[in-house]
């Protein structure tokens, strides 16, 4: 797993260029497959639309754009190039165009597209899928009450605490983390933890 640079979830913005309405409508999605219902979804939403321009980035081999009827590149290839530009993967992007009856120009059409692309990423929020792993840690009753002092003390995040025969906690670190985590799990329990790599899974951070 490797960290990547994607939005929180859908947003949507407008702007107005010279009495055009464009609505920049952005959702994160997982394959082209997704990408591509999102799109018709769109177009379904906004059937009376002059345009759907869109532009997709699953990962950095899986890129799409489309003018949907605009001068050639100057709808879907802008959208695509603040996409690029913001490093941005595994989202969607479609711009929305209610015509306003004064014609933009080459010029005109690309800064519009690509200012309602970016109005709708600010809108969805942005930020970074972090490759974090569980790791299960095993303690009698008597040891809970130092471990879990111990963790709160780190500020590790705490996924599930589960009572049984005995305690489980289940942590979520950075993947990178995860090791010396557990060395440091088996230290401050004088080794009578029970400590076991999980699954690596990813955390969302989003970029204030």
């Amino acid at each position: 797993m490797r960290e990547y640079r994607t939005v929180a979830g859908r947003g949507e913005a407008e702007i107005i260029v010279k009495k055009s309405r464009f609505i920049g409508q952005v959702c994160p999605v997982n394959s082209e497959e997704e990408a591509a219902a999102f799109v018709a979804e769109i177009k379904r939403k906004h059937y009376d639309a002059a345009h759907n321009c869109h532009a997709w980035i699953i990962d950095p081999l899986n890129q799409r754009s489309s003018d949907d009827g605009e001068p050639a590149g100057t709808a879907g290839r802008p959208i695509l190039e603040v996409l690029r530009k913001e490093n941005l993967e595994q989202v969607a992007v479609v711009v929305t165009r209610y015509f306003g009856g004064v014609l933009l120009g080459a010029n005109g059409l690309v800064r519009a597209y690509s200012q309602a692309c970016k109005a709708g990423l600010e809108a969805a929020g942005m930020g970074r899928m972090l490759p974090h792993r569980k790791l299960t840690v095993a303690v009698d009753y008597a040891l809970y009450g130092r471990l879990e002092n111990q963790i709160r003390e780190r500020e590790l995040t705490v996924l599930d605490t589960a009572f049984a025969e005995l305690v489980t906690v289940t942590l979520g670190v950075p993947a990178a983390e995860a090791q010396a985590v557990a060395h440091w799990l088996t230290d401050v329990t004088n080794g009578q933890a029970a400590v076991t790599p999980g699954p690596e899974y990813y955390s969302f951070a989003r970029e204030k």
